[in-house]
C-alpha cells in the first residue's frame, strides 16, 4: 500500500515538474543508473527534494533516500510518516551536543545496500538562487565510501518557484546541470575543493538574465 502511494504521488509530483515548471536537465545521462552513488546538489526550495528524485525514473524509486534533518521533517506525526514512508528520507539529529555515534552511519549503510543518496551540502535552505558554503559532512561520507561517486547537480529557478519560507508555486523555468563524477581525491580537504569548483562551473554554464 505504501508503495502504490509513493509511486502515486511521484507520478503527480512529475506532472507538475514537466508541464509548470518546465524542467530542462543539462547532461541527464551522468545521472547514476544504479546505486551506491551520492547524488549532492545546492539547495534553496522547497522543491529541491522532490525535484531531485524526478530526476531518475520511477523504478528506481525504492532505492532513492534523500538525507533531511531530523528536527525539520520529524517535527509533527503526519509529516515524519510521509517523510519516512513517501519520500524515504535518512533522518539526521543536527541537535545532539556530543556525538558517541557517527551521525552518518545509516548514510553508510545505506550505501552498502547499493542504494542512491540525495545530500544538499549546504544544510539549511539559502536565498533564491544564492549559494553558501558547503559543510563537511559530505567528505566525511565520501572518505568512508571512497568507491562511490559523487555527482554534482545545479538547479536554477527552483528557489524562485517556491522559495524558503513560501507555499505559493510559481510557474518558471527551470535548469538542471549534472556535473561529472567526483572521485575521492585522497583527503576532506581536497574533496570539498573540489566539489566547490565543480558547483561554480556548473552555476556559470548559463548566461541568465538578471531577472532570472
Amino acid at each position: 500500500m505504501t508503495r502504490a502511494l509513493q509511486l502515486l504521488f511521484f507520478v503527480f509530483v512529475r506532472v507538475v515538474v514537466t508541464f509548470v515548471l518546465g524542467l530542462n536537465v543539462r547532461r541527464r545521462e551522468l545521472l547514476p543508473e544504479d546505486g551506491p552513488a551520492i547524488l549532492v546538489a545546492n539547495h534553496n526550495s522547497h522543491l529541491d527534494t522532490l525535484v531531485m528524485m524526478s530526476l531518475l525514473p520511477l523504478s528506481k524509486l525504492s532505492s532513492l533516500r534523500p538525507v533531511a534533518a531530523a528536527d525539520y521533517f520529524l517535527k509533527t506525526r503526519a509529516m515524519a510518516w510521509f517523510s519516512l514512508n513517501i519520500l524515504r528520507i535518512i533522518a539526521i539529529d543536527r541537535s545532539r551536543a556530543t556525538r558517541r555515534e557517527d551521525p552518518l552511519a545509516a548514510c553508510h549503510e545505506a550505501l552498502n545496500k547499493g542504494e542512491i543518496l540525495i545530500l544538499f551540502p549546504e544544510g539549511s535552505r539559502g536565498a533564491p538562487e544564492e549559494m553558501t558554503a558547503l559543510k563537511k559532512g559530505i567528505a566525511h561520507l565520501a572518505e568512508k565510501n571512497p568507491q562511490v561517486p559523487v555527482i554534482p547537480v545545479f538547479t536554477h529557478g527552483l528557489g524562485k518557484s517556491l522559495p524558503k519560507g513560501s507555499f505559493l508555486l510559481v510557474p518558471f523555468f527551470c535548469d538542471i546541470f549534472v556535473g561529472e563524477p567526483i572521485a575521492w581525491p585522497g583527503s576532506r580537504d581536497a574533496f570539498m575543493t573540489t566539489l566547490g569548483a565543480r558547483f561554480a562551473a556548473l552555476s556559470t554554464e548559463k548566461d541568465f538574465a538578471p531577472w532570472e
